[in-house]
């Protein structure tokens, strides 16, 4: 079961990197960027549900706390910019 959740958040990770690369404008950029961290947390929550170890779950959610800074803080620098 494990597997076939890995197969499908790989999935929409590479989908997310490739919009990444190929966004045509900073903004796409940005979203991507989220939508990859998004999906990098919630695998977090998966691992911490199938092991029943809460230190994921810790994990998750500070990763979750700095990406959205982080997000926020690119934005921020775009807008300035352009």
């Amino acid at each position: 079961m494990l597997n076939y959740i890995f197969i499908i958040i790989s999935a929409a990770v590479l989908i997310a990197v490739i919009r990444l690369l190929k966004g045509p404008t900073p903004a796409d950029r940005i979203v991507s960027l989220d939508t990859v961290t998004t999906i990098i947390s919630s695998l977090l929550v998966v691992l911490a549900l199938f092991f029943k170890n809460h230190i994921y779950l810790d994990i998750s959610f500070v990763f979750a706390a700095l990406s959205f800074t982080g997000v926020i803080v690119i934005a921020r620098y775009l807008e300035g910019r352009g």
